[in-house]
């Protein structure tokens, strides 16, 4: 079956991948899988392009005989929430999330204010490639609305947190959607706040809108500077939160992750979800308080899945996607901010005492290139060959590639879904331990290549 959804909704460059055409089908084909009624909650974050497709996919669902609810320019968060606060069969976000400007894409949401599922997207694309879109007739033909759903989202979000001291802030928000929630969030909670690039602007000048330690240099001698508590940076639709200590050190996300796992669990047995790319400190922090980790597929759509599955009370992957699942099955950049600063009040100390009492675990990476027809054959034969190779071996993933778990580390194994490569990561308690085994596998790799 020929595919239109990728790992997190419809994305792809402007103009190329991502046309008019494109979004006006899908939002008759949403329509149509939605039985031609009820009403769909439609967001955007602020990139040039995000209007013209709202006004596409807008006039797919009318024709198709669902009414539309315009959020304008929000949080993906702030989506899920208004999908179940104004009891919508549906909701979309128009968001290339981290990618550059010239991208966009398109994110499909459930009743229950989560992302669709692959079984749900797969429906909607049988329709798509099908032709069977269903336009209603004229007397049938949906109404628009629009909705100022940010103020009842952050009044939501900050019921969830009660602060016992005012603590200061630094907020990068990219240019993107953050800008319109968190510092008002923070604000409201007692804070002070300092804001980077909080301006809406849809070419994002500030800085690349992935959260990670290369793009945050500023953050990082900003908080350093003016003494803050806290960094923040968030993505263009704000679903993530990048965490920078008071030294100005950006947050590994694993450890940022098994802090915030910890911090949830509240009864023993209580389960965590994570992806099969986290590091073992995420088990550590379980373990240290009874829990229980859930290993899923990569990407937060498998995640929620995962807590709706096993009644979770948390989930993550280490992109810096939280899920709290109390509030909602979304990831939410705006309220894993308070939840870190709930942390920090809980616990009485500071960001980087509670990192560098994690354990530091070495990682190595690396990839073989493999054409994407031979993936399948060649990640079948590593399996095989591997539990020959490996010696030690405590425990075999194969629900996202292949993770292969020992005492002293672990490798997974992982075809790209976008490169013809096949990607290798390693985790050892020593650095010596995860070169040793990052070699091996490339070994079995590139045997597995010439079988």
């Amino acid at each position: 079956m020929r595919k239109l959804f990728g790992t997190s909704g419809v994305r792809g460059v402007v103009g190329d991948q991502l046309t008019l055409e494109l979004a006006l089908d899908l939002g008759l084909a949403l329509a149509t899988h939605l039985g031609g009624e009820g009403s769909v909650v439609l967001g955007k974050d602020p990139r040039t392009s995000s209007d013209m497709i709202e006004n596409c996919l807008t006039s797919g669902l009318l024709s198709g005989g669902c009414d539309v609810m315009k959020l304008g320019v929000v949080p993906t968060p702030a989506v899920s929430f208004a999908v179940r606060q104004f009891r919508a069969k549906a909701g979309i976000m128009i968001t290339a999330s981290h990618n550059p400007p010239e991208y966009n894409g398109i994110k499909f949401w459930g009743s229950d204010g989560m992302a669709y599922t692959p079984k749900q997207e797969e429906a909607i694309e049988r329709i798509y490639f099908g032709k069977r879109m269903k336009s209603a007739a004229w007397d049938r033909i949906g109404k628009v609305e629009a909705i100022d759903v940010l103020p009842s989202y952050i009044d939501e979000i900050a019921g969830t947190v009660k602060l016992k001291r005012s603590y200061k802030v630094v907020v990068d928000c990219g240019n993107g959607a953050g800008s319109l929630v968190t510092p008002y969030l923070l604000r409201k909670l007692g804070c002070k706040v300092v804001t980077l690039n909080s301006q809406l602007d849809g070419f994002f000048p500030g800085r690349r809108l992935e959260p990670s330690p290369e793009n945050l240099g500023e953050l990082c001698s900003v908080v350093k500077s003016i003494g803050a508590d806290l960094g923040i940076a968030h993505d263009g639709d704000a679903d993530r939160a990048a965490a920078v200590d008071e030294l100005g050190r950006v947050a590994q996300p694993d450890k940022i992750l098994g802090l915030i796992s910890a911090h949830q669990i509240r009864r023993k047995k209580e389960v965590v979800v994570t992806t099969v790319d986290a590091s073992s400190v995420v088990d550590d922090c379980v373990a240290g308080r009874g829990g229980k980790v859930v290993r899923t597929r990569v990407g937060d759509v498998s995640v929620a899945a995962a807590i709706k599955k096993h009644k979770a009370v948390f989930g993550g992957e280490p992109s810096s996607a939280w899920i709290f699942p109390r509030v909602h099955l979304a990831p939410d950049g705006p309220l894993a901010t308070i939840k870190i600063l709930e942390l920090l009040d809980s616990t009485g100390k500071k960001l980087s005492e509670l990192l560098d009492m994690l354990p530091e675990y070495p990682t190595v990476r690396g990839k073989v290139a493999c054409p994407n027809e031979k993936k399948a054959d060649v990640m079948k034969k590593f399996k095989t060959h591997a539990k020959r190779e490996f010696l030690g071996v405590k425990r075999i993933l194969t629900i996202d590639g292949v993770r292969l778990e020992f005492e002293s580390g672990w490798v997974l194994v992982r075809p790209s879904g976008t490169e013809p490569y096949i990607r290798v990561t390693v985790e050892g308690k020593t650095q010596t331990r995860a070169k040793e085994i990052a070699r091996k596998a490339v070994k079995i790799l590139k045997d597995a290549m010439r079988d």
